[in-house]
């Protein structure tokens, strides 16, 4: 059985950063916090805890010390308050998420009404949804904007882990709703990269495995595209929870990672299918 790995499976340059930053600050300084879950891996985020980082849902909790901004952002109201709280700040928010952050500010304060394509519920899209200071709409799909009344001026802005698709589905219908409409591509270049190369790798192989955190959207998607090209497609979180009964008669595997998912998950997971080979082998 041939196992074939999709180049960009695992950790993004964002996530990457995140959790440098956050395991060299608990070695270098005492209380180390951060505020809800750096990334969402439940395996990478207990290795955090393990090295002194303790997880809050929101700063009334934290007392004093330092306190991690996780890679997803925050919005003002959360900065200014830590600072307040004389807090020593560790912002660890992602690139683009920031230049998301920045161009909504921007377009705010000179007056365009802010549609936001993502999850309303996703704290990247909370902290986005922060910097606007008038009216701002969030949507997931082109039906969201039934509610969207003519404007003269919109900004569009995306959610990092959305696809292009979505998002050129919902500008052609705003830009029958708008005069102007200006838009940022804030898609991350390494989720398009990585959902690019998974749709393709599951019309190669019998069955895709989709390796990250059920709470994580990029991986989610990564499921979702792989799953409307292949049918045998499963979603895991970890080698464990790898069932047999799906590589029968396969053979070629294709396996893919979210961007919040590190190597050595995925590394346990082609051993795991390597001992299922194994093991069939000798029955």
């Amino acid at each position: 059985m041939q196992i074939l790995l999709a180049k960009s499976a695992g950790f993004c340059f964002g996530v990457k950063r995140a959790i440098n930053l956050a395991f060299n600050t608990a070695k270098k300084r005492g209380k180390v916090f951060c505020l809800g879950p750096i990334i969402h891996n439940p395996q990478v985020v207990e290795k955090l805890k393990l090295s002194g980082v303790q997880e809050k849902e929101s700063l009334e909790e934290i007392e004093e010390g330092t306190v991690i901004l996780r890679s997803h952002g925050v919005s003002p109201e959360v900065m200014e308050k830590a600072r307040r709280q004389g807090l020593k700040i560790v912002d660890a928010t992602c690139p683009f998420v920031m230049r998301s952050q920045k161009f909504v500010r921007r377009l705010t304060e000179e007056g365009y009404f802010i549609l936001i394509v993502g999850d309303r519920k996703h704290p990247e899209v909370q902290g986005i949804m922060g910097q606007a200071k008038g009216k701002v709409l969030v949507i997931d799909s082109p039906e969201g904007l039934k509610g969207l009344k003519r404007s003269e001026r919109i900004g569009v802005v995306t959610q990092t882990t959305q696809t292009l698709a979505n998002l050129k589905e919902i500008v052609a219908q705003v830009l029958e709703r708008a005069l102007e409409v200006r838009v940022l591509n804030s898609i991350c270049s390494a989720t398009a990269q990585r959902q690019l190369e998974s749709r393709e790798l599951a019309g190669k192989v019998d069955c895709v495995l989709v390796v990250g955190g059920y709470n994580s959207s990029n991986t989610n998607k990564l499921a979702e595209i792989c799953q409307k090209v292949n049918p045998h497609t499963y979603h895991i979180e970890e080698a464990g929870e790898l069932n047999p009964s799906w590589f029968k008669g396969a053979k070629r595997v294709g396996l893919t990672g979210g961007a919040s998912t590190p190597n050595w998950l995925i590394d346990q997971v082609i051993k795991k299918v390597r001992d299922f080979e194994k093991n069939r082998a000798k029955a």
